[in-house]
């Protein structure tokens, strides 16, 4: 091993090792500029470091200039431009640790960080433990079962067409026999979706963006549910659209707010859940829904159905596009949940009128579907693979959230609406920013309110994935983080 190896192998100073993550905090503005930081005692007996440990670290931090010392009054954030651009040149102890989950982006740069440490290095904490990820959003890797991707992938390439699949680019709608296994799928949900009504795309997540990229404009006004999904809420803001929050309610959106954004500002688009809402776990009651959709009909607005979660589900009441029949309806969702967060297919169920303007906004934004991945989905599908491995995801899933929300309960978590499905929404009593920068510090991730709001407002509730709160060591430093929030 050269002598550079040996080194980046040492483990770092105490002093190095704090002034790093109060770095991290400044630059991602964690810390606002002003902020007067905790005294040299109080940092270090919330530490649990030396004295001299945190003056050495307050000291490296004013030398990057990220700080300035103000006689008899303590160590202070600096605001200035130049001295955050001295920071990220400086030379500064960093190595790679997840950024604290302060924004949406923020958050899932942390999930696609630690996937990257579960390849790399087993993905560890600084004990060793396995990082548990209570604020992520998909199931653990190792529920996920890889075998059936694989042998779908080499019996496409075996076969004769396989290559061609590979090679070639596939048709702008997607593939054909992925697109008859969906419209099937969606008859039985009721939903009147042949499959020229189909458009496959990268993910959940490209099927709304090319919703926002066709039929919206910059300032074009949405209604979005509060609390709902962050990277959603994250995607339409960043399409320049106006936010109008909808509190979610336990029969589903709140109806009274709907209609009042409807009469005075006349959205374009309504982006709703009706079964496992994200983060509430909760469907909506077919009453809800009903004057939902004549609301929808009487202030003409459309209404964008998230079905992400459908495989996760094991029943509810009819969604809102098999009501409606797709006319003022478009429903979206994938399969990343069930096969494997990198397997990036979803589909959009739309009317025939809009259709067109989403195939244009497809091949504008990326040409064409993944030939090779959609093919390889529809063998799955046609062979039964994918209903058997959502049963068996629901079973172990059910036993997973029985666990989590007992253990949760103990903790003095008060879950905001029933457990149901991946999500459970719990209020704390605290912070959860406060909370989620604590438990960062300690490796962990937790997604706190404030994502969840299209209005940014700070919340003492988070979202708990049932399948990733297993870990007593996290609950045991959940614990520690909750008492030091309270004081």
């Amino acid at each position: 091993m050269s002598h550079s190896r040996q080194r980046a192998a040492l483990p770092q100073a105490l002093h190095l090792q704090l002034a790093q993550r109060l770095r991290e905090q400044i630059l991602l503005h964690c810390i606002p500029p002003g902020t007067r930081l905790a005294s040299v005692r109080a940092c270090a007996k919330e530490q649990g470091v030396n004295p001299q440990t945190v003056v050495a670290a307050y000291d490296l931090l004013q030398a990057q200039g990220l700080v300035e010392a103000r006689a008899r009054q303590g160590f202070f954030v600096r605001g200035a431009a130049h001295a955050v651009r001295r920071a990220l040149d400086a030379n500064a102890p960093c190595g790679p640790r997840l950024p604290p989950p302060t924004d949406a982006t923020a958050l899932l740069r942390a999930v696609l960080g630690h996937a990257d440490q579960v390849g790399e290095a087993g993905g560890t904490n600084r004990s060793g433990a396995a990082r548990a990820m209570p604020g992520c959003g998909s199931l653990p890797a190792q529920w996920l079962q890889a075998p059936p991707l694989a042998r779908a992938l080499r019996r496409l390439l075996r076969e004769c067409d396989g290559a061609r699949t590979a090679q070639a680019y596939a048709c702008v709608e997607g593939d054909p026999r992925l697109r008859e296994q969906l419209a099937r799928l969606l008859a039985e949900r009721e939903v009147p979706a042949p499959p020229s009504s189909l458009l496959l795309c990268n993910g959940s997540t490209q099927a709304l963006d090319l919703l926002a990229r066709a039929l919206l404009r910059p300032g074009d006004a949405v209604m979005v549910e509060q609390p709902g999904p962050p990277l959603a809420i994250a995607q339409l803001a960043r399409h320049g659209l106006r936010l109008l929050p909808v509190p979610r309610t336990a029969q589903g959106p709140d109806l009274q707010r709907v209609q009042h954004w409807a009469r005075n500002c006349r959205p374009r688009l309504m982006l709703v859940s009706s079964r496992l809402h994200n983060p509430t776990g909760g469907d909506m009651s077919t009453g809800c829904a009903h004057r939902l959709l004549e609301l929808a009909r009487e202030y003409d607005f459309l209404i964008a159905e998230d079905d992400v979660h459908a495989p996760l589900s094991d029943g509810g009441p009819p969604l809102l596009s098999a009501m409606d029949g797709l006319r003022r309806t478009l429903l979206f969702g994938g399969f990343s949940q069930v096969l494997a967060p990198g397997w990036r297919v979803g589909f959009i169920a739309a009317p025939g009128s809009l259709l067109e303007r989403l195939r244009e906004s497809k091949l504008l934004a990326g040409l064409a579907s993944p030939a090779l991945t959609e093919r390889a989905l529809a063998l799955l599908f046609e062979r039964g693979a994918v209903p058997r491995q959502a049963a068996a995801l629901r079973e172990r899933l059910a036993r997973a959230r029985r666990q989590a929300v007992h253990t949760a309960r103990q903790h003095g978590c008060r879950f905001e609406t029933p457990p149901r499905g991946l999500f459970g929404w719990v209020d704390t009593g605290v912070d959860t920013e406060r909370l989620a920068l604590r438990l960062h510090e300690r490796g962990y991730l937790i997604a706190p309110g404030r994502l969840f709001d299209p209005e940014a407002r700070a919340s003492t509730r988070m979202r708990l994935n049932f399948a990733h709160a297993q870990d007593p060591a996290f609950w045991f430093e959940y614990a520690r983080a909750l008492r030091a929030c309270a004081v």
